[in-house]
């Protein structure tokens, strides 16, 4: 009934992106403090449980269920119903389960990603509320509206894994975040384990070939494509961060390299089945130096984004949409669209709007949504609290020996 192979390559895509959420704990992990590792990876992994039951709640039916050119689908396949192993996605290649699971991984990381801009910052209580509000609030609108046959996508908007629906929004979230909370009281002056921020990346890195690639939901050539793209955007981003960074900081910084890398991954993402492997490399050398600008901006205005996720993941999202819009190519592929140098003005100017608005969107509901938190517990942590996260907060140490 089903094509095996086709069904084969997504549980594979699934795995590769479930991946990526413990890849992103180690990376954010390895970030900040020996005190304050497990605070902020619990908050990647706690969203693998907590998403999946809201996922199979209502989040996968008010994303891909009803409300065709709307904000918002409705409830007709919450806790899956009708939805069995014969259940059959799309032209019916892959069992609707497959992709129920493939865009559940999506929804996990997404949220995952905020958590690095207020590390060390917000009550683990706090986050839980945030979490579960977030999705609901602003993760499976755009979902909808994008993905789901809502009205970003009726309007002829593209994103082909995330460029909105995951990296903007989290980094326009996450730039709420640290306004809201504020800075933190004692900075982490270095990365307390650069290894582990090496270890991250890897996983990142590979889990992001499920990431794009699994987009296109079959195997075909568009799929090689969305894979080799991945990784040239990754490279030219990786070296374009470390030498602009090397020429301004004398010294070239592996922590450079590796979130040139994560910057080049988040940017080509929009687009990485719509353009070209020579516009690929001209992204990713982009995105290596504008998010390594944006993130020189972050800290002349004091924005006490931890992990720089703002700068990567928000600027990142932005740039991959905007890129899009100027670098599609029908050519390259059909179910594309031309951008603004092949003669596609109009789309180049939805793409921007898209951008305008789902940045104004995330924004806004992550700050209000943080104020309503706040009344019903503190989201922030105390000064007690936030000198020794781990002990305090979970009663639990990453190492024996401090």
């Amino acid at each position: 009934m089903f094509d095996t192979g086709n069904t084969g390559f997504m549980l594979v895509a699934t795995s590769l992106v479930m991946l990526m959420t413990p890849g992103l704990a180690f990376f954010y992990g390895g970030l900040v403090g020996r005190k304050n590792v497990l605070s902020i990876m619990i908050q990647s992994f706690v969203s693998m449980g907590v998403t999946t039951i809201l996922w199979y709640a209502v989040g996968f039916s008010l994303c891909f269920s009803g409300g065709e050119g709307g904000i918002i689908g409705n409830l007709d396949m919450a806790f899956l119903n009708g939805v069995d192993p014969t259940t059959a996605f799309g032209d019916g290649q892959i069992p609707m389960l497959v992709f129920v699971a493939y865009q559940m991984m999506f929804a996990i990381i997404t949220p995952a990603l905020i958590t690095g801009a207020f590390s060390n910052r917000v009550r683990f209580e706090a986050y839980l509320l945030f979490l579960v509000g977030w999705l609901v609030l602003v993760y499976f609108p755009f979902v909808h509206m994008i993905w789901g046959g809502g009205l970003l996508a009726e309007w002829g908007v593209l994103d082909f894994a995330g460029g909105i629906a995951v990296h903007n929004i989290a980094g326009m979230a996450a730039l709420a975040s640290v306004l809201f909370v504020g800075r933190r009281r004692v900075e982490d002056s270095v990365p307390h384990s650069i290894p582990l921020v090496a270890l991250g990346t890897g996983l990142l890195w590979f889990g992001w070939y499920g990431f794009n690639a699994g987009s296109e939901l079959q195997v075909d050539q568009f799929t090689s494509l969305a894979f080799i793209n991945t990784d040239i955007a990754a490279s030219f981003a990786a070296i374009s961060w470390l030498l602009f960074a090397w020429v301004l900081e004398k010294k070239p910084k592996f922590v450079g390299l590796l979130t040139g890398a994560v910057a080049g991954l988040a940017t080509i993402t929009p687009a990485a089945a719509y353009v070209s492997t020579g516009s690929a490399a001209l992204i990713g050398l982009l995105a290596g130096i504008i998010c390594y600008g944006a993130v020189s901006l972050k800290n002349r205005l004091k924005w006490d984004d931890a992990l720089d996720v703002w700068g990567v993941h928000g600027v990142g999202g932005a740039l991959g949409i905007v890129m899009l819009g100027l670098l599609g190519s029908t050519m390259v592929n059909p179910n594309g669209a031309d951008g603004l140098i092949y003669g596609g003005g109009a789309f180049f100017v939805k793409q921007l709007v898209a951008i305008v608005v789902s940045s104004i969107y995330a924004f806004v509901f992550t700050y209000a949504m943080l104020w309503v938190i706040n009344k019903i517990t503190p989201v922030r942590t105390s000064d007690v609290e936030e000198a020794t996260l781990d002990t305090s907060l979970h009663g639990e140490t990453a190492y024996m020996h401090e």
